[in-house]
């Protein structure tokens, strides 16, 4: 009886830890989006683009700087329990130097880095001393999650996110009534970034302080180790996301990349959903793996398929009003962009349950070759068709993109595993009829825009009918999960 109370109290506490964690990550991803309109109006569009562009550059650099050595702490609570904060301490140490490394080198260079990344000395310093405190934010969040422990991580997110988003509107805003216009990106700069790297700094000092360790040769092995190998597929995956707003930056303007940064805020809901879908759904998959009965999966899979296809349509047919609230008319031609990000957000949705078996029996390194290969297709296409039928083709291109790493990973895992959960054909059948429905559907655009709401009334009418029990079994299957 102890033995199953004291299950029911970890289980418990495990509950609470991660509904806070994923809480706190909703929130201030929420918050992002509640906002954009706010900073669409009063920024310019060019100006827009160039805040857009400067946050996927701080993506890409927090990646590859910190080595993510972050993503080792989530191993290191089983290998190292008794000395677990020593290790966080040590590892956290270990990231900042190497940050410090990349920072002399670009220092060096510090001209061309600054050109090529189009950024003023305000912005290249934030930079780095945004990489420097969001890493140990990173640190703090999963080092929490694994003792079970949640409201230091989700206190210092919030207090960081907060302040910053409410204090940069109102330097923004104080910019545009006294005139001074060319100043606003350096305003939401400072009003964003600085309480955040306050912020970082203290979690940081907490993060030594209860660790105590500094430098310790065992944990660096250990770390570099496991993240090392990590480092191409993370950066891939962050330039697939990322490379379109910064070369459209770069090939065609600002202004472009403003409006394109604003389609995939509408995107980014879609993309929300989806990975809090999956971070249910993986602990399920790999049981039923464990279990030998992977041929349970394929139907409540092909449900979840279906409920997100769907969803992914809803936005493509509410996009029109979903551009008119998020910015002002220069903003519209966004519009016909939102289709083939959202379809592509579904196909990158889609390639997740094969990316699964090759993580579950650790084949790690074929997920990572697949991405990387995937995205060098997708910079290549980015490049070459933004040169020759400009901006919107970006969309396009990536979209391809994850529908060739979908074909990939559906390969990969029969080659590798030698198995099949989902039959790759049905996939890329349900991929391609959602993406195919969702591009013709823009031209309901055209019509009035009661037609497009009864169509869109009718249709997920006769979907929920159609699904309702198929969706009542997977969530009847969830309850059930121990």
């Amino acid at each position: 009886m102890a033995g199953k109370n004291k299950d029911a109290s970890l289980n418990k506490r495990a509950f609470t830890s991660g509904f806070f964690f994923i809480l706190a990550q909703l929130f201030a991803r929420g918050l992002t989006f509640a906002v954009t309109p706010i900073y669409s109006r009063l920024l310019t569009q060019a100006q827009y683009g160039i805040v857009r562009t400067y946050e996927s550059w701080l993506l890409i650099a927090y990646t590859v700087m910190s080595l993510c050595l972050w993503r080792s702490v989530d191993v290191a609570k089983n290998d190292f329990e008794e000395d677990y904060n020593g290790y966080v301490s040590s590892v956290h140490t270990l990231s900042y130097i190497a940050i410090a490394f990349f920072f002399g080198i670009c220092m060096i260079f510090k001209t061309q880095v600054q050109d090529f990344c189009q950024m003023d000395d305000l912005m290249f310093y934030s930079c780095f001393l945004y990489v420097f405190t969001y890493t140990s934010m990173l640190y703090v969040q999963r080092r929490d999650k694994q003792v079970l422990k949640y409201k230091f991580s989700t206190m210092a997110t919030l207090l960081t996110i907060v302040p910053g988003t409410f204090l940069s509107i109102w330097l923004i805003y104080r910019g545009r009534v006294q005139g001074l216009i060319d100043q606003l990106v350096d305003r939401r700069v400072i009003g964003y970034y600085v309480p955040q790297i306050i912020g970082g700094a203290i979690v940081a000092i907490v993060i030594w302080t209860q660790g105590k360790k500094f430098i310790n040769l065992k944990y660096w092995k250990y770390g570099l180790a496991f993240s090392l190998p990590l480092i191409p597929e993370a950066l891939s995956i962050q330039i697939m996301n990322q490379s379109d707003k910064i070369m459209i930056q770069k090939m065609i303007s600002n202004e472009a990349a403003g409006i394109f940064a604003l389609a995939t805020t509408i995107s980014f809901i879609i993309w929300i959903l989806e990975d809090s879908v999956w971070n249910a759904w993986i602990p399920w998959l790999y049981a039923k793996i464990s279990q030998g009965e992977e041929k349970e999966v394929a139907k409540p899979w092909t449900s979840v398929m279906h409920m997100f296809g769907i969803l992914s349509w809803v936005i493509v047919m509410l996009a029109p009003e979903a551009i008119a609230i998020l910015g002002p008319a220069k903003y519209r031609p966004a519009v016909w962009l939102i289709a083939p990000m959202v379809s592509g957000t579904l196909f990158r949705f889609y390639s997740y349950s094969y990316s699964a078996l090759q993580n579950y029996y650790k084949r790690t390194q074929y997920v990572a070759a697949g991405t990387i290969g995937t995205m060098v297709l997708n910079v290549i296409l980015n490049y070459v068709c933004i040169l020759n039928f400009g901006y919107m083709a970006a969309a396009y291109t990536t979209a391809f993109s994850y529908i060739i790493l979908l074909l990939v990973q559906g390969i990969l895992e029969h080659k590798i595993t030698g198995m099949v959960i989902v039959p790759l054909r049905k996939t890329l059948l349900i991929a391609v009829v959602y993406g195919a429905i969702n591009l013709l559907s823009m031209n309901l655009y055209k019509t009035a825009w009661y037609f497009r709401y009864a169509v869109l009334i009718l249709v997920v009418a006769a979907a929920a009918i159609a699904l309702r029990k198929q969706m009542a079994a997977v969530l009847k299957m969830f309850k059930k999960r121990k």
